[in-house]
Protein backbone atom coordinates (compact mmCIF):
# COMPACT_ATOMS: atom_id res chain seq x y z
CA UNK A 1 0.00 0.00 0.00
CA UNK A 2 1.29 3.36 -0.94
CA UNK A 3 1.44 5.94 1.22
CA UNK A 4 2.75 10.19 0.83
CA UNK A 5 3.80 12.25 4.12
CA UNK A 6 0.63 14.31 2.72
CA UNK A 7 -2.86 14.41 1.97
CA UNK A 8 -4.07 13.56 -1.50
CA UNK A 9 -6.90 14.83 -2.47
CA UNK A 10 -9.24 13.72 -5.34
CA UNK A 11 -11.25 16.94 -5.93
CA UNK A 12 -14.11 15.86 -8.16
CA UNK A 13 -15.29 11.69 -8.75
CA UNK A 14 -19.00 9.92 -8.35
CA UNK A 15 -19.61 6.86 -6.91
CA UNK A 16 -22.47 4.80 -7.75
CA UNK A 17 -22.99 1.55 -5.17
CA UNK A 18 -25.91 0.25 -6.85
CA UNK A 19 -24.83 0.31 -10.26
CA UNK A 20 -20.90 0.47 -10.15
CA UNK A 21 -17.88 -0.16 -8.38
CA UNK A 22 -18.69 1.67 -5.31
CA UNK A 23 -16.58 1.10 -2.51
CA UNK A 24 -14.64 -0.82 -4.55
CA UNK A 25 -12.96 2.43 -6.12
CA UNK A 26 -12.54 4.04 -2.85
CA UNK A 27 -10.19 0.50 -2.25
CA UNK A 28 -8.43 1.39 -5.06
CA UNK A 29 -7.76 5.02 -4.22
CA UNK A 30 -6.40 4.19 -0.24
CA UNK A 31 -4.31 1.23 -1.64
CA UNK A 32 -2.74 3.97 -4.36
CA UNK A 33 -2.08 6.54 -1.06
CA UNK A 34 -5.66 9.03 -1.56
CA UNK A 35 -6.56 9.95 1.84
CA UNK A 36 -9.79 12.25 0.88
CA UNK A 37 -12.37 12.51 -1.34
CA UNK A 38 -15.09 14.87 -2.38
CA UNK A 39 -17.96 12.57 -4.07
CA UNK A 40 -20.26 14.38 -6.23
CA UNK A 41 -23.73 12.85 -6.91
CA UNK A 42 -24.20 11.48 -10.11
CA UNK A 43 -26.46 12.78 -12.28
CA UNK A 44 -30.20 11.73 -11.53
CA UNK A 45 -31.45 10.16 -14.56
CA UNK A 46 -28.23 7.95 -14.56
CA UNK A 47 -29.46 7.09 -10.86
CA UNK A 48 -32.87 6.08 -12.14
CA UNK A 49 -34.68 8.95 -10.83
CA UNK A 50 -36.99 11.07 -13.44
CA UNK A 51 -37.09 14.07 -11.43
CA UNK A 52 -40.29 16.05 -11.74
CA UNK A 53 -40.13 18.41 -8.29
CA UNK A 54 -36.61 19.57 -6.00
CA UNK A 55 -38.16 16.73 -3.69
CA UNK A 56 -37.04 13.57 -5.89
CA UNK A 57 -33.83 14.47 -5.97
CA UNK A 58 -33.31 14.04 -2.07
CA UNK A 59 -32.84 10.44 -3.00
CA UNK A 60 -29.92 11.07 -5.69
CA UNK A 61 -28.52 13.30 -2.95
CA UNK A 62 -29.00 10.85 0.00
CA UNK A 63 -27.51 7.86 -1.78
CA UNK A 64 -24.12 10.08 -2.64
CA UNK A 65 -24.39 10.94 1.39
CA UNK A 66 -24.65 7.36 2.45
CA UNK A 67 -21.97 6.01 0.72
CA UNK A 68 -19.46 9.18 1.25
CA UNK A 69 -20.18 8.16 5.02
CA UNK A 70 -19.27 4.26 4.02
CA UNK A 71 -15.87 5.95 1.51
CA UNK A 72 -14.57 8.04 5.17
CA UNK A 73 -14.34 4.58 6.85
CA UNK A 74 -12.32 3.29 4.08
CA UNK A 75 -9.63 6.34 4.43
CA UNK A 76 -7.04 7.60 6.00
CA UNK A 77 -8.59 10.71 5.66
CA UNK A 78 -12.27 12.05 5.07
CA UNK A 79 -14.50 12.16 2.40
CA UNK A 80 -17.17 14.70 1.65
CA UNK A 81 -20.71 15.15 -0.92
CA UNK A 82 -20.60 17.98 -3.05
CA UNK A 83 -24.11 18.22 -3.62
CA UNK A 84 -26.64 19.10 -6.76
CA UNK A 85 -27.69 19.06 -10.32
CA UNK A 86 -25.80 18.39 -13.57
CA UNK A 87 -26.05 21.33 -16.21
CA UNK A 88 -26.97 18.56 -18.38
CA UNK A 89 -30.41 17.99 -17.61
CA UNK A 90 -31.49 20.69 -19.06
CA UNK A 91 -31.28 18.71 -22.03
CA UNK A 92 -33.46 15.88 -20.61
CA UNK A 93 -36.02 17.92 -19.65
CA UNK A 94 -36.37 19.86 -23.01
CA UNK A 95 -35.52 17.65 -25.73
CA UNK A 96 -36.68 14.06 -24.40
CA UNK A 97 -39.70 15.36 -22.04
CA UNK A 98 -41.46 18.24 -23.27
CA UNK A 99 -40.23 21.13 -20.97
CA UNK A 100 -39.79 24.28 -22.22
CA UNK A 101 -36.63 26.04 -20.99
CA UNK A 102 -38.25 28.00 -18.16
CA UNK A 103 -40.20 25.29 -16.43
CA UNK A 104 -36.58 23.08 -16.97
CA UNK A 105 -35.15 25.86 -14.71
CA UNK A 106 -37.49 26.09 -12.46
CA UNK A 107 -37.06 22.18 -11.77
CA UNK A 108 -33.25 22.47 -11.50
CA UNK A 109 -33.26 25.25 -9.47
CA UNK A 110 -35.96 23.57 -6.98
CA UNK A 111 -33.19 20.84 -6.95
CA UNK A 112 -30.37 22.97 -5.90
CA UNK A 113 -32.88 24.54 -3.52
CA UNK A 114 -33.05 21.15 -1.74
CA UNK A 115 -29.36 20.47 -2.21
CA UNK A 116 -28.72 23.49 0.08
CA UNK A 117 -30.55 22.37 2.58
CA UNK A 118 -28.06 19.16 3.17
CA UNK A 119 -25.41 21.69 3.19
CA UNK A 120 -26.49 24.18 5.80
CA UNK A 121 -27.71 20.97 7.71
CA UNK A 122 -23.82 19.54 7.71
CA UNK A 123 -24.53 17.17 5.63
CA UNK A 124 -22.78 18.74 2.42
CA UNK A 125 -19.57 20.47 1.63
CA UNK A 126 -20.39 21.85 -1.14
CA UNK A 127 -22.74 22.43 -4.21
CA UNK A 128 -22.59 22.01 -8.16
CA UNK A 129 -23.92 23.45 -11.09
CA UNK A 130 -23.20 25.04 -14.22
CA UNK A 131 -23.96 25.40 -17.74
CA UNK A 132 -23.78 23.15 -20.78
CA UNK A 133 -20.60 21.82 -22.40
CA UNK A 134 -22.04 21.47 -25.47
CA UNK A 135 -24.64 23.45 -28.73
CA UNK A 136 -28.13 24.57 -27.34
CA UNK A 137 -30.24 27.04 -27.99
CA UNK A 138 -29.93 30.64 -27.13
CA UNK A 139 -33.52 30.12 -24.41
CA UNK A 140 -31.59 26.90 -23.20
CA UNK A 141 -28.21 28.60 -22.34
CA UNK A 142 -29.74 31.63 -20.52
CA UNK A 143 -31.90 29.05 -18.55
CA UNK A 144 -28.98 27.52 -17.82
CA UNK A 145 -27.31 30.35 -17.03
CA UNK A 146 -29.91 31.80 -14.96
CA UNK A 147 -29.84 28.01 -12.81
CA UNK A 148 -25.92 29.01 -12.35
CA UNK A 149 -26.86 32.22 -10.91
CA UNK A 150 -28.92 30.50 -8.56
CA UNK A 151 -26.54 27.97 -7.69
CA UNK A 152 -24.00 31.09 -6.67
CA UNK A 153 -27.11 32.85 -4.56
CA UNK A 154 -27.37 29.53 -2.62
CA UNK A 155 -23.82 29.55 -2.18
CA UNK A 156 -23.99 32.83 -0.65
CA UNK A 157 -26.46 31.45 1.42
CA UNK A 158 -24.41 28.76 2.57
CA UNK A 159 -20.91 30.50 2.62
CA UNK A 160 -19.53 27.33 0.57
CA UNK A 161 -17.97 26.39 -2.50
CA UNK A 162 -19.91 26.14 -6.08
CA UNK A 163 -18.34 23.23 -8.00
CA UNK A 164 -19.06 24.23 -11.97
CA UNK A 165 -19.35 21.71 -14.87
CA UNK A 166 -19.20 24.15 -17.94
CA UNK A 167 -17.99 24.86 -21.31
CA UNK A 168 -14.46 24.04 -22.09
CA UNK A 169 -12.87 27.15 -21.89
CA UNK A 170 -10.01 28.68 -19.31
CA UNK A 171 -12.24 32.10 -18.83
CA UNK A 172 -15.26 32.54 -16.66
CA UNK A 173 -15.13 36.27 -16.16
CA UNK A 174 -18.76 36.02 -16.46
CA UNK A 175 -19.16 33.94 -13.71
CA UNK A 176 -16.80 35.56 -11.40
CA UNK A 177 -18.37 38.83 -11.68
CA UNK A 178 -21.62 36.85 -10.60
CA UNK A 179 -20.05 36.15 -8.06
CA UNK A 180 -18.80 38.95 -7.05
CA UNK A 181 -22.39 40.57 -6.92
CA UNK A 182 -23.31 37.77 -4.38
CA UNK A 183 -20.34 38.48 -2.32
CA UNK A 184 -19.05 34.95 -3.05
CA UNK A 185 -15.26 34.88 -3.20
CA UNK A 186 -14.26 34.30 -6.46
CA UNK A 187 -11.80 31.46 -5.03
CA UNK A 188 -14.62 29.78 -4.01
CA UNK A 189 -15.96 29.27 -7.58
CA UNK A 190 -14.59 25.79 -8.63
CA UNK A 191 -14.34 25.02 -12.72
CA UNK A 192 -14.24 21.13 -12.74
CA UNK A 193 -12.44 19.12 -15.59
CA UNK A 194 -10.36 22.21 -15.80
CA UNK A 195 -6.98 22.92 -17.58
CA UNK A 196 -3.79 24.13 -15.89
CA UNK A 197 -5.02 27.34 -15.73
CA UNK A 198 -8.42 29.54 -15.29
CA UNK A 199 -9.47 33.16 -15.06
CA UNK A 200 -12.51 33.89 -12.74
CA UNK A 201 -12.06 30.84 -10.64
CA UNK A 202 -10.30 27.92 -9.17
CA UNK A 203 -9.31 25.18 -11.51
CA UNK A 204 -10.04 21.67 -10.37
CA UNK A 205 -7.42 20.34 -12.73
CA UNK A 206 -7.93 17.04 -14.75
CA UNK A 207 -5.04 14.86 -13.56
CA UNK A 208 -2.63 14.49 -17.20
CA UNK A 209 0.41 15.45 -16.82
CA UNK A 210 0.59 18.14 -19.40
CA UNK A 211 -2.32 20.26 -17.35
CA UNK A 212 -0.92 19.48 -13.87
CA UNK A 213 3.07 20.67 -15.17
CA UNK A 214 1.51 23.81 -16.17
CA UNK A 215 -0.99 24.29 -13.35
CA UNK A 216 2.53 23.32 -11.16
CA UNK A 217 4.20 26.00 -12.77
CA UNK A 218 2.01 28.59 -11.84
CA UNK A 219 1.81 28.46 -8.75
CA UNK A 220 -1.75 29.94 -8.11
CA UNK A 221 -4.36 27.59 -6.33
CA UNK A 222 -5.48 24.58 -8.15
CA UNK A 223 -7.51 21.44 -6.83
CA UNK A 224 -6.77 17.90 -8.61
CA UNK A 225 -9.25 15.48 -9.61
CA UNK A 226 -10.06 12.62 -12.11
CA UNK A 227 -13.83 12.90 -12.48
CA UNK A 228 -14.35 9.23 -12.22
CA UNK A 229 -17.63 8.42 -13.51
CA UNK A 230 -18.05 4.92 -12.27
CA UNK A 231 -20.15 3.35 -14.85
CA UNK A 232 -19.73 0.04 -16.03
CA UNK A 233 -21.04 0.41 -19.12
CA UNK A 234 -18.10 3.36 -19.68
CA UNK A 235 -15.27 1.31 -18.47
CA UNK A 236 -12.52 3.52 -20.12
CA UNK A 237 -14.45 6.71 -19.68
CA UNK A 238 -12.36 9.52 -17.87
CA UNK A 239 -10.06 8.53 -15.35
CA UNK A 240 -9.37 6.00 -12.94
CA UNK A 241 -9.53 6.10 -9.22
CA UNK A 242 -6.17 5.75 -9.05
CA UNK A 243 -5.02 8.50 -10.99
CA UNK A 244 -4.51 11.75 -8.53
CA UNK A 245 -1.77 8.85 -5.76
CA UNK A 246 -0.25 8.49 -8.77
CA UNK A 247 -0.04 11.94 -10.35
CA UNK A 248 0.59 13.11 -6.43
CA UNK A 249 3.79 10.86 -7.01
CA UNK A 250 4.80 11.81 -10.33
CA UNK A 251 4.88 15.30 -9.19
CA UNK A 252 6.75 14.71 -6.07
CA UNK A 253 9.55 12.86 -8.35
CA UNK A 254 9.56 15.80 -10.12
CA UNK A 255 10.34 18.22 -7.32
CA UNK A 256 7.02 19.92 -7.33
CA UNK A 257 6.60 19.30 -3.58
CA UNK A 258 5.15 22.64 -3.30
CA UNK A 259 2.58 22.30 -5.87
CA UNK A 260 1.03 19.11 -4.10
CA UNK A 261 1.04 21.14 -0.83
CA UNK A 262 -1.21 23.80 -2.95
CA UNK A 263 -3.38 21.21 -4.50
CA UNK A 264 -3.91 18.82 -1.75
CA UNK A 265 -3.37 21.38 1.58
CA UNK A 266 -3.71 25.05 0.75
CA UNK A 267 -5.84 25.60 -1.44
CA UNK A 268 -8.61 22.80 -0.35
CA UNK A 269 -8.48 25.23 2.86
CA UNK A 270 -9.02 28.16 0.90
CA UNK A 271 -12.01 26.87 -0.92
CA UNK A 272 -13.91 24.68 1.43
CA UNK A 273 -12.14 25.81 4.45
CA UNK A 274 -11.04 22.02 5.18
CA UNK A 275 -7.86 20.95 6.85
CA UNK A 276 -6.58 17.56 5.31
CA UNK A 277 -3.71 17.56 7.54
CA UNK A 278 -5.99 17.32 10.75
CA UNK A 279 -8.26 14.79 9.23
CA UNK A 280 -5.39 12.91 8.41
CA UNK A 281 -5.40 9.91 10.61
CA UNK A 282 -1.79 7.79 10.09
Amino acid sequence: MQTFDTPVVDNHLHLDPDHGRGLEAVKDFARSGGTHLLVVNKPSWLLGHDVETGEDFRPVFETTIDVVREASELLDGTAWPVLGVHPGLVSKLVDDRGYDPAGARDLMCAGLDVAAEYVRAGDALALKSGRPHYDVTDAVWDASNAVLRHGLDLAADCDCALQLHTESTTDLSDVAEWADERDVPRERVVKHYAQGHLTGGTPSVMSDKDRLEEAAERGVPFLMETDFVDDPNRPGAVMGPKTVPRRVDWLLDEGHDTAVRNAHVETPALVYDIDTESTLDR
